[in-house]
């Protein structure tokens, strides 16, 4: 009887044991997979660097821009152009615009990727708004600013010498804000709605 207490004990700590290992890789697979994505470029993620190392060669590329926001996200959310040349290799600056049309603050968190998917991996940003969380205040407008480069390293892949156009993709998901929170990036420009500048086309 002892013998088989001790089993049922055993195999209850095992499967204990085992449950508990499921939860925690289920709470891992979401980094991990981020992780996964940022050292491969898997699904158009880009990458990061410190600096631009300048340009080289002669080709240029069409880097276009677009702008959506998650469903409940109350912000107007646009690129400020729709599309600009780029030499490979050289640093390029970007702005998008939000704006919170809505009478409460609102902090928002901005996700990406590039397509084709493939030219994930020679995709590289300096500096970005969607490193940090943004936050809005009511009737704010802010400018973004995005900078990148592509890395002279795509042309040694043959199966990127038939991509002449990059589109660069952000999605604006509202998130929750903390009551404590109210900085705003130094690099960002913001005015109130009835200041607004006309965006470039």
């Amino acid at each position: 009887m002892n013998g088989l207490k001790r089993r049922n004990t055993g195999t209850a700590v095992v499967l204990g044991g085992l449950v508990a290992g499921m939860v925690g890789l289920a709470y891992a697979a979401v980094p991990l997979y981020q992780l996964f994505c940022q050292v491969t470029g898997y699904g158009g993620t880009t990458q990061t660097s410190a600096a631009a190392p300048g340009p080289a060669g002669d080709r240029v590329m069409t880097v276009r821009f677009n702008a959506d926001t998650a469903g409940g996200m109350e912000w107007s959310f646009r690129p400020m152009q729709r599309a600009v040349e780029v030499r490979i290799g050289e640093e390029t600056l970007a702005f998008y615009e939000a704006s919170n049309t809505t009478a409460r603050r609102l902090a928002g968190t901005a996700t990406f990727n590039v397509t084709p998917h493939k030219a994930g991996p020679y995709f590289d940003k300096i500096d970005c708004f969607c490193f940090q969380e943004q936050i809005l205040a009511p009737g704010e407008r802010a400018e973004m600013p995005v900078s990148f480069f592509i890395d002279p390293a795509i042309l040694d892949d043959p199966n990127l010498a038939d991509v002449n156009t990059i589109t660069l993709s952000y999605t604006f998901f509202e998130a929750d804000l903390d009551e404590e929170e109210d900085a705003v990036p130094a690099d960002r420009q913001t005015s109130s709605l009835t200041d607004r500048s006309d965006a470039v086309n």
